[in-house]
């Protein structure tokens, strides 16, 4: 049975989120790295101690993030769960750049009830379904 390496120090407060972590696979890293850093206009970290994998960027330690994660950690797919990515203030300007960057268009800009914001889908260059979401 294997078991989980202690974290160097412990959480000693429930974090505010329930997710805290998301990896969307991709076929090839570099090709996924450009359309993601393009699409969002954002650089993705990369680290030699985590080989296949690229890191979007987290404004805060309290924020989620998550990665591309090259094949062998799950399958590009459009079914079951959708990730959604932030896109405060551009979330226009995201969907026109992924689209114009091999993105296939699933469902349009629509607003959600009360308040809370914007949402897109698109399909990356991979196949994956991914949500757009704008506070603003």
């Amino acid at each position: 049975m294997a078991t989980a390496t202690a974290p160097m120090e412990s959480v000693k407060t429930r974090r505010a989120n329930n997710a805290v972590w998301f990896e969307l696979p991709v076929s090839e890293l570099n090709p996924a790295i450009a359309f993601y850093e393009e699409a969002f206009a954002v650089e993705l970290k990369t680290d030699a101690r985590f080989p296949g994998i690229a890191i979007f960027p987290r404004s805060d330690n309290n924020a989620v993030t998550g990665a591309l994660a090259e094949s062998g950690n799950g399958a590009p797919s459009t079914d079951g769960t959708v990730v959604y990515l932030n896109c405060d203030g551009d979330l226009d300007g995201v969907l026109k750049r992924a689209l114009a960057n091999g993105a296939t268009l699933l469902k349009e800009v629509a607003q959600l009830p009360g308040g809370m914001g914007y949402i897109a889908q698109f399909r990356d260059p991979d196949g994956n379904r991914v949500g757009l979401h704008a506070a603003f």
